[in-house]
């Protein structure tokens, strides 16, 4: 019987291991052909040039990301922090029950919502109705739409996972519910929240539908919040489907993983050391 058990734990083993080389596999093949495609037409001129007749730099792309991560993560990270300590530290199950439904349903509802429906409603609603035009600000307002579900849940995750004991201690000696959560329980849940915003910038940067259909595609750099401007993704998505240069959105993808991969290294470094 004994042998039997064995068996099966170590065929659950082989098959675990197995998929996940093929995870692994897949990841550094994708990620190989992209840098062997893109690498060798990166160049300083390419990263530091204006994209027009003359250049076909990315500069104005790359400025424009950052830009409208910044301004997405502005809008969103206050409120779905803020819904998330509702949730968890505000809301009692046997008074706010349907408040609590009400709220989680629609951040179940917003999660599965494909993206190309939120640029169909940025379009609409900030794009037209309220006249913001193709902008920064229409993009950020949308984006920051998309990725609250993603923010709400995790940080939501990370409250939870702070010690009650911590709550009990600090009410022990005469803090507030607010100064609880401000000096105690957000300090402790930060590697958490910090991982929502990486997952947060992960989807803004790598969005293109939402962004095409709100925040246009002007190609140079947007000077203000209701200036139109391009992202790399946008870049990226035009240069293939109009085939102007593959060895340019080749260059432009690995540009791309570039910057997701430094944002996700330099994120996880500061929540090490806040965990310490």
């Amino acid at each position: 019987m004994k042998n039997k058990n064995r068996l099966g734990d170590n065929f659950l083993k082989a098959i675990i291991w197995m998929l996940s080389f093929i995870t692994i596999g897949f990841l550094i093949w994708i990620l190989l052909y992209i840098f062997i495609k893109g690498l060798p037409h990166i160049s300083l001129r390419f990263l530091t040039s204006p994209n027009n007749s003359k250049n076909d730099g990315i500069f104005p792309m790359i400025y424009n990301t950052f830009f409208i991560v910044l301004a997405s993560l502005a809008i969103s990270v206050p409120l779905g922090i803020g819904a998330a300590i509702y949730l968890v530290e505000y809301s009692k199950p046997s008074k706010t029950i349907k408040v609590i439904k009400a709220v989680r349903f629609a951040v179940e509802t917003l999660s599965g919502i494909p993206s190309i429906l939120f640029g169909l409603f940025g379009l609409i609603f900030f794009v037209t109705i309220l006249k913001f035009g193709f902008s920064i600000l229409a993009g950020a307002l949308t984006l920051s739409i998309m990725v609250l579900p993603t923010i709400i849940r995790t940080t939501e995750e990370a409250l939870k996972s702070v010690p009650d004991s911590y709550r009990e201690g600090s009410f022990a000696l005469g803090a507030t519910k607010l100064i609880t959560i401000k000096k105690i329980i957000l300090p402790s849940a930060i590697p958490g929240i910090l991982t929502a915003v990486i997952l947060s910038i992960g989807r803004i940067v790598g969005e293109t539908a939402a962004v095409y259909l709100t925040a246009g595609t002007g190609r140079n750099i947007a000077s203000g919040f209701m200036d139109s401007g391009r992202t790399l993704s946008v870049h990226l998505y035009i240069l293939a489907k109009e085939g102007i240069s593959f060895d340019k959105a080749y260059a432009t993808a690995a540009v791309l993983i570039i910057i997701i991969a430094i944002i996700n290294m330099t994120a996880s470094g500061l929540a090490t050391r806040m965990k310490k």
